[in-house]
């Protein structure tokens, strides 16, 4: 069974990281494995967002590079969540009337693969 390293990020700013193998978009839950081995229940309607990410320290000071094309990877998108984050990628399924999305960071760098963002936590899409 594959498993993703992902940072789960919640509506009130925790983070929990880990690996999960069973995360779908179309069901309320899914199982996280702590870097320490405690599995936990993720109710994802929780979530601000899931970022699969290439490893859990990135980079902060990194300033993000919105310029890159990702070939197939749909329409550019601008995302401000409700804390005021922006989040510039591409998605082939934004839809407002979804419970959630995924986004391919238009910054190839970035220390993300992609994202799957939980629409409640949105305050304002655009495609730019």
């Amino acid at each position: 069974m594959i498993s993703n390293k992902i940072v789960a990020r919640f509506k009130d700013n925790t983070i929990k990281k880990g690996t999960t193998s069973n995360f779908l978009p179309n069901k309320p839950n899914f199982n996280l494995t702590l870097e320490n081995g405690e599995i936990v229940d993720i109710r994802t309607e929780q979530l601000k967002a899931i970022y699969y990410v290439k490893d859990y320290l990135g980079n902060k000071d990194r300033p993000d590079a919105y310029h890159d094309n990702i070939p197939g990877g749909g329409r550019k998108i601008q995302i401000e969540f409700i804390d005021g984050e922006v989040l510039i990628g591409f998605s082939q399924g934004y839809s407002a009337a979804r419970p959630g999305f995924f986004v391919i960071p238009a910054d190839k760098e970035n220390n993300n693969e992609r994202i799957y963002i939980i629409s409640s936590a949105i305050k304002k899409a655009s495609f730019i």
